[in-house]
This record gives structure tokens, sequence and C-alpha cells, in this order.
């Protein structure tokens, strides 16, 4: 990393750590009584009023715990069901109100796939908010799916530290219970405060019609000319004819925007209103929105790790999970910002001044807000990845080959690096298990993690859930890269345009929503595969996460003993780094060659 660089970075990358902490450790201790069920939270009496009045209404018996099964069901179904609902409402917008553009029903394709990707909190986005989606889809179908994706990932990893923490029995807690917590007492509350901040930093909030403004500095552009049949005039070299034109007004979109905002990156969901998403002024406008979008992504799965010492009754587990997470964090971050820091040889053959200056920030600004420069576009970059949230504030298709490699690699560990909401701390948990399973086997012991015994069903289940992903992204991208219908969405041949198709999966089956963005991914080939990713990233994983939650409920919590294995220290630390970096490694090493290496190694030969 250059002096630059660090001198940019290291600062900013510090207080957001430092902030982070101090906000997620009272969290946690909020999360935990939410997971353990104790009611009325001290504080909180008018919220368990109304929790009582939820279930009365559903009919949800609070006193039936299930096995892992029948909460896997529930889970399945709920989430079947929000599908269809999103999928109906996109498919009948058109009629529907709160429609100030006239906006016409979404297209069957592109309604599947958005259906699928915000139910399985991925929210990929194959078209433009502010041009597809009326207000009502927005609000009701998309934004209420963000806060019921990120409650099902808080109940899964409830589910999940339950199993650890039982004595014996086969109950890991009721779904219905822990989806309708999850969403009253975390979810709304600090969507609702975060959207109120928003506002205050000019993030809009209104359900006015989009407004036609006069230009300051008209603006002369050209476009081909056209001709009395409609088609393009040609001129005798066949060239397109042109003719000049002069912008003199600006469409201004409107709409609930920081409502859906505040969920969208406290949830790790990442769907922006706006096709720009935090890149666009009316979603992220100041350098202080930046930095608490940033907090809001990490904010939840750090103070779940937190939670997860409480319940465990050591909160000591729960700190090693997060300086795991923490370290492999920041040394991404720091790649990923000396990477971005070099000058671009394709600018630099143009005669681009690329050189750190008073006015710029120096390196490759290509595709970056020069609001926010290289530090905090690349540190939102590497969070948005870490996690499973989906939202930038850059242009990821214009990081540099090996930058764009890193976001990659965060989503190819499986999104454990802080990760979703609850899918990140479940995720690593399960890395911690295969932890333990290969230091028992490398001591000739039992492996036990928090007192229980790690068997033959655990590894099967854990091995489901590790190579899930990992199918689905390698299967769809060596799929897409033969079939024509996928070949023909790439717009950039070569390593860069691998990358790309590489990325989309990775990005789907991992259930971020991020994109390089230079597939022409809209297309029914495209929106059916990257659905079947997606879906499958989400509940192939889930699934087997909570038969692991079963299957340790069942067993005694053994005490710990002179040959059990320390689970909090830093020599744990460091064997959970290397098994989740070796994973994901192994897993993706060749794909990572065909794409961003061998691209790198272009740009910097070709020259």
């Amino acid at each position: 990393m250059t002096a630059q660089a660090s001198l940019s970075l290291l600062p900013l990358l510090t207080v957001f750590l430092l902030a982070l902490l101090v906000l997620a450790w009272p969290l946690g201790a909020l999360v935990a009584m939410v997971g353990e069920g104790a009611a009325p939270i001290r504080g909180l009496a008018w919220l368990h009023r109304a929790e009582r009045a939820l279930y009365r209404v559903a009919g949800v018996d609070t006193g039936k715990d299930t096995g892992w099964r029948s909460y896997a069901i529930a889970l399945v179904l709920f989430n079947t069901l929000g599908t269809l609902f999103v999928y109906g409402v996109q498919r009948l917008q058109g009629v529907l109100p709160l429609n100030p553009q006239g906006l016409a029903a979404v297209s069957p394709d592109s309604s599947f796939n958005t259906a699928v990707s915000f139910v399985a909190n991925t929210n990929w986005q194959g078209y433009a908010g502010e041009q597809t989606m009326s207000y009502l889809t927005q609000m009701v179908a998309l934004a209420g799916q963000n806060f019921f994706s990120a409650a099902t990932g808080m109940a899964v990893v409830f589910a999940l530290i339950r199993g650890f923490a039982a004595r014996s029995g086969k109950s890991i807690g009721n779904f219905w219970v822990d989806v309708t917590r999850s969403t009253l007492y975390v979810l709304l509350p600090l969507s609702l405060l975060f959207a109120v901040f928003l506002v205050g930093q000019g993030v809009i909030q209104n359900f006015a019609g989009y407004k036609d403004v006069a230009l300051v500095d008209p603006v002369a552009y050209s476009v081909p000319k056209a001709g009395a049949d409609g088609n393009p005039l040609q001129d005798s070299t066949g060239e397109p004819v042109m003719e000049q034109r002069t912008a003199r007004t600006q469409t201004l979109p409107m709409g609930p925007v920081a409502s859906q905002e505040a969920i969208k990156l406290l949830g790790t969901n990442g769907g922006g209103f706006f096709n720009a998403n935090s890149a666009h002024p009316y979603e992220n406008p100041t350098a202080l929105s930046n930095f608490a979008q940033m907090i809001a992504i990490f904010l939840i799965p750090t103070a779940l790790c937190f939670a997860f010492g409480r319940m465990v009754g050591d909160s000591r587990q729960g700190w090693a999970v997060l300086s795991a997470m923490t370290i492999v964090f920041v040394l991404a971050t720091l790649f990923l910002v000396g990477a971005e820091q070099q000058a671009h040889p394709g600018l630099s053959a143009l005669g681009v001044d690329q050189a750190a200056g008073a006015l710029q920030s120096g390196g490759n600004m290509e595709g970056k807000e020069t609001r926010f420069g290289i530090a905090a576009s690349s540190l939102f970059a590497a969070v948005t990845t870490a996690a499973s949230c989906g939202a930038v504030n850059a242009m990821h298709d214009s990081l540099m080959p090996l930058g764009g490699a890193m976001p990659l690699l965060l989503m190819q560990f499986g999104e454990v690096i802080f990760g979703g909401v609850g899918t990140g701390l479940y995720g690593m948990l399960v890395f911690a298990m295969l932890a333990v399973f290969i230091a028992g086997l490398m001591i000739g012991r039992t492996p036990e993690y928090l007192g229980k015994k790690i068997q033959a069903y655990e590894m099967k289940m854990m091995s489901l859930a590790i190579l899930a992903t990992p199918v689905l992204v390698l299967t769809g991208t060596a799929i897409a890269v033969t079939a024509p219908a996928g070949v023909a969405g790439i717009a950039n041949p070569g390593a860069h345009g691998f990358s790309e198709v590489l990325y989309a999966f990775t990005s789907a089956a991992n259930n971020n929503g991020s994109a390089f963005a230079g597939l022409s991914a809209n297309t029914p080939f495209y929106n059916v595969m990257l659905a079947i990713a997606m879906w499958f990233g989400r509940f192939a994983v889930i699934v087997p996460v909570l038969a692991i939650a079963g299957s340790l409920a069942r067993k005694q919590r053994l005490p710990a003993s002179g040959g059990t294995m320390p689970t909090h220290g830093p020599l744990f630390v460091v064997l959970l780094i290397g098994v989740v970096v070796l994973v994901g490694v192994l897993n993706y090493v060749p794909a990572l060659a065909l794409g961003p290496v061998i691209e790198h190694v272009q740009l910097f030969t070709d020259r």
C-alpha cells in the first residue's frame, strides 16, 4: 500500500471499527434478550403488548417450541408465500395505487428474479428502480421483504445458538416467535431511528411525482437523425447522420427513499431505490451518511457475535469469532485500497494524470464518486461484500483487476466475514465446527465445540452447507459462458467478461446482490439462472444448519476438561481464519485465475 493510501484509509478504518464496537456492544445485549425469549424486555413492555397481540391475531402458540424439521418447514413455507406475494405485486403494479409515474407491470422473468432475490436477502437488481418499480412495490413488496428476510436470518442463528446452549432436548425454538421478535424489537426500531437520521442528512422521503427542473447550464448533445420511416439516416459512407440537441430540463425522481434505505442497510439487503444505489445523492448525500451507512451494514452482524457469547454463557466465544472476522476484513480492505491507489495503465497511456494532489486522491478514480474518493469507496466495497449486503457507492466493474478480485473473494469465503444478518454468524459457526473437527483429527480426539461433540451427522450437514454455494457458483458460471443466451449478455470479451459472469453467480449464490454491472443480466436466461442460484444459495444452506441445530440440541453439553481444545484464544482464531481462507481458496482459485488474475497480467504487460 502506498503512503497516500495509508494516510487516507487508516484513520477512517480505525474510527469505523471503534464506532462499530461502541454501538454493537449494547445492541448485542438486546439481541441476546430477544433470542432468549425473555419478555417483557426492560423498557420495552409496550412492545411486548404489541407482540402478544400479533400472536393472538395470527393464532401462534408461543408456548409450543418445535424440532428442527418443523422449524425448517415453517421457514420455507413463510418465504415461499413471501415470494408469491412479491411476484404478484410486481405483475399487478400497473393497476395498483401509489404509482404516480404510471409504471407498467414488470415482466414475468424479471418479477420472478426480483421476488426470489428479495426473499433470499440477496436483493439482486436487474432493473433500474426509479424506472421500473412503483412506490407501492418499493414500499410494500420490496421493503417488506427486507425486514422478513433479515428476520429469517436472525431466527436461524438463534436456533443454532440454542442448539449449542441446550443441555439436552429436541426443541430449537419457535420460528414464528423468532421472526416476530427479531422484527419488532430489533429491525423496526433501528430502521425508524436510522431513517430519521438519513432524512436529516438529505435523503428524500415523499410520495410526490417526479419533478422536471430547469438546468443551470444547458447541455448540448448529439443523436442519430431519424428519417421519415423512423429509421436512422446514413451518409454516403454508411455512418449515421447526427443532429444536435440541447437539454434544458432534467427529471428528478422522488419517492419514499429513506425508509427503504434504512432497512436495506441494517438488514444487509442492498436493494437500492434508485439504479445508482448508494452512489445516488438522494440515497447517500453526505460523507457522514456514507460513514453511517457502512456502520449500519455491519451493526447487527457484529451485535450478533456479542449476543452469541451471552447466549452460550461465555462472552469470549463471541469475541473470538468477531476477531477472526475483523482480521480478515482489515487485511482484505488494505489490499483493496492498495490495488485502487495504483494508476490505471490504460488511463496513463491516454495521458490522464492520476497522481495524488490537492484536487484528487490519486490512483484509479474511474467509477468512483469524487465526493468519497478512493478510501471511502474502497472501504464501502469491502464492507458491502464482506457482509451480504450488495449496496454500492462505486462501480465495482471499474475496480482494478486485483481490486475487483477482493470483493469476489470476500463473497466466496461464504459471506462469513461479518456476513448478512444472521447468515454471517451461522456460516462462521459452521466453519468453527469444521476447524475443531480438523484439530481433533490432528490430536486424535473427538472434536468438541462449546461442550457439544461434533460427529458424523454434523460433518455431513456441514459439508452440504459449505459446498452448496461453490457448486451453484461454478456450475452456473460454466453454463453461462458456454450457453449462447449467456454469452449474449457479456459486453466485455475476454477475462473481464468472465469475471463479470463469475461475480454475478458468486453474488447470487452467496446472497450478496452487488454486481460488476457490465453484464446484461436482465434477460430471461440470467433472470432464471440467477434466481435458482439465489434460492438454493439461501435455503440449501439454512436447512442443513437447522439440522445441525437439532442434532446439537439433543446432545448433552459436556463440561470442559484438560483435553478440551480452547475455542476462545488466539490459536483458535488463527485456526478459524485458516479454515475459512483455505476452503475459499481451494474452491475458487481456478476460476479467479481465469478472471481477475489473467486480466491483471494482461493489463500490466500489454502496454
